[in-house]
């Protein structure tokens, strides 16, 4: 089996957002089931989430959803824990792994879809979507990475390492939607968005 899962990042601390920002409910629903939901209307093949903080009850907000849960017990030590636990989930079969974090909350399916068609056509070691130019998120990241994905810490930057080792070799997409660059860090981020 070979395929394309989607990784959400769901074990952070929200330390800037008034509660945690994953079970804020945004037009009738939290946060996290916003993306999550996105995610699995997508071509990805599956999605994981990973959990850290308030584990529970982010897990419970998905729980009827066909998502495979990992929870991540050194969430505190920072992202590239959780992207490393995601990533051993699936590294035996994925071909490539999109990793997003829970807080860009409204990106819609197509895009993810965007991503992953762009990937099959160029085989590209990373594949972001921007918007305007900026790059944001989802990006993928080709099974060619993965060793360099297990080696990350937060000391290197984590993910942004790979990001600047791969950056000549990457493949952008432009998708003309301010979602993928809007990570929800407080509410005001959400007024940019009309959400709140």
């Amino acid at each position: 089996m070979s395929g394309i899962p989607v990784i959400i990042l769901a074990a952070g601390l929200s330390t800037r957002f008034p509660g945690n920002k994953l079970l804020y409910t945004v037009e009738g629903k939290p946060l996290i089931r916003h993306i999550v939901e996105s995610a699995l209307n997508s071509k990805a093949d599956e999605v994981i989430v990973v959990v850290g903080h308030d584990a529970e009850k982010v897990s419970q907000q998905i729980s009827d959803l066909d998502v495979v849960i990992v929870y991540n017990p050194n969430y505190r030590v920072g992202m590239s824990e959780s992207v490393k636990k995601g990533l051993k989930a699936v590294y035996r079969w994925a071909s490539a792994v999109i990793i997003h974090p829970a807080d860009v909350a409204f990106v819609p399916s197509y895009i993810f879809n965007k991503v992953i068609e762009k990937y099959l056509e160029t085989r590209a070691p990373i594949v972001v979507a921007s918007y305007k130019g900026k790059r944001g998120h989802p990006i993928l990241f080709s099974d060619k990475l993965f060793k360099d994905i297990f080696s990350i810490s937060e000391e290197t930057m984590g993910l942004k390492y790979v990001t600047r080792k791969y950056a000549e070799d990457t493949v952008v997409v432009e998708t003309n939607s301010i979602e993928v660059i809007v990570d929800i860090d407080t509410i005001d981020d959400l007024k940019i968005l009309g959400k709140a």
